[in-house]
């Protein structure tokens, strides 16, 4: 069954078309991984099912579970279940990860009618979450992102959807930045996390991730439509030859 359905999607920024009416169908329980060249169209498929601003979307549609994703606000996707892991994780000053964390998890609760965690829930919850991704309880006191080397990030980026438990979670070249010991440590909070309820996109430029994340799917985007599908032996291919073959495909 479907869990995201994507047809002929359109989006454009400040008057430049990105996405050339891109389809895409994503299953519940699977793992599709996106890549492409720069500028192909990956960040901005991630920014559109978010609802990040300034990207207008000007033909085509997006169901999640048969609702209509454009139709909702930001916050009301997130209640839905859909999580984006940004490239850059922002910084957020004056707030310690613990209480953002805290904050985003009974918002979420309170959104879909459930009961807020309590305190010493909450802790339990988090502290076990953490120690899982090697992160200990001095970085969650720290401001979220603020003074954390890039692999401190990206596992704090996991913790958070660890604890909110999305049905589709967005990865935004979760692998940039990252050493090998980082990349391994993210890639297993990742795999914890696969269920056949919950779908991933994982967008990357590199095949190395998917020998840690191992997709069901890979999918090639170039000038913002997806121009071939495959399984995971295409990264592979793509390693190997790169991009330049479907430069034509997608004119």
């Amino acid at each position: 069954m479907a869990l995201l359905e994507i047809k002929k999607l359109h989006v454009e920024i400040d008057g430049k078309k990105i996405l050339n009416g891109l389809d895409l169908t994503i299953e519940k329980g699977k793992v599709h991984a996106i890549m492409g060249p720069n500028g192909s169209g990956k960040s901005t498929l991630a920014y559109v099912l978010a609802g990040k601003a300034d990207y207008k979307v000007t033909s085509g549609e997006v169901l999640f579970n048969g609702e209509n994703v454009l139709a909702m606000q930001p916050d009301e996707r997130a209640a839905k279940g859909i999580f984006l892991a940004f490239q850059y994780p922002m910084e957020i000053p004056g707030v310690a990860t613990m209480t953002f964390l805290r904050t985003a998890l009974n918002a979420q609760r309170k959104h879909r009618g459930e009961v807020e965690l309590s305190t010493p829930d909450f802790m339990k919850r988090v502290r076990e979450t953490a120690a899982k991704l090697s992160i200990d309880t001095e970085m969650l006191r720290r401001a979220v992102n603020v003074g954390f080397s890039g692999g401190e990030k990206k596992r704090n980026e996991i913790l958070q959807m660890s604890m909110l438990e999305p049905r589709l979670a967005v990865l935004d070249e979760t692998d940039s930045g990252l050493d090998i010991d980082a990349l391994k440590i993210v890639s297993e909070g990742v795999n914890r996390l696969r269920s056949p309820e919950r779908s991933m996109i994982v967008i990357t430029h590199y095949q190395r991730l998917l020998d840690y994340i191992v997709p069901d799917v890979v999918h090639v985007l170039s000038k913002g439509r997806v121009v071939k599908t495959g399984g995971k032996e295409l990264a592979l291919e793509l390693e190997a030859k790169g991009y330049a073959e479907f430069a034509d495909e997608a004119a």
